[in-house]
């Protein structure tokens, strides 16, 4: 980000209380040697680690067991021209610890596509960058509500 490019770079707090508020993120994981995009609900753990619940024999948990992976969450209201977006970066693992799959099945993120054997999957927090786009603005502070023009050319009045 550069100074006055209409956004702002969020701290890793803001960024955990931000994604806290939103039930479905993506996670970004290698599929097959090319990038895939999963959409999946979500919940956060105490230490900021994103878990997800899904079927034992899935795809998803094939992929990112043990993989690095990306996960992305965001919030964006077009009419005010405003939203944030903030993605976390680290292993991905499937949660074996007994003790430990009880009590996210307790507190842990509810699959909103339930299967008959299930697992946990948890996405460390090492890297967690946001950004928050300031309503009204856009590159280099200039408001977007006196921009008309051709965005390569400027405002063509």
């Amino acid at each position: 980000m550069y100074p006055n490019d209409g956004f702002r770079e969020l701290g890793r707090q803001e960024c955990l209380e931000l994604m806290a508020g939103v039930p479905v993120g993506r996670v970004v994981f290698t599929r097959r040697a090319l990038p895939a995009v999963l959409p999946v609900n979500f919940r956060l753990d105490d230490d900021g680690a994103v878990l997800l619940r899904t079927a034992a024999g899935s795809e998803l948990v094939r992929a990112v067991d043990g993989a690095v992976v990306a996960f992305e969450a965001d919030d964006v209201d077009a009419a005010r021209r405003s939203g944030w977006s903030v993605v976390v970066t680290g292993p991905a693992t499937v949660v074996t610890d007994p003790a430990e799959h009880r009590r996210l099945a307790r507190t842990g993120p509810v699959s909103w596509a339930p299967s008959a054997r299930e697992v946990f999957v948890r996405v460390e927090a090492e890297l967690v960058t946001g950004r928050e786009l300031v309503g009204g603005r856009s590159l280099y502070g200039v408001s977007v509500s006196d921009w008309r023009g051709d965005p390569l050319c400027g405002s063509g009045t």
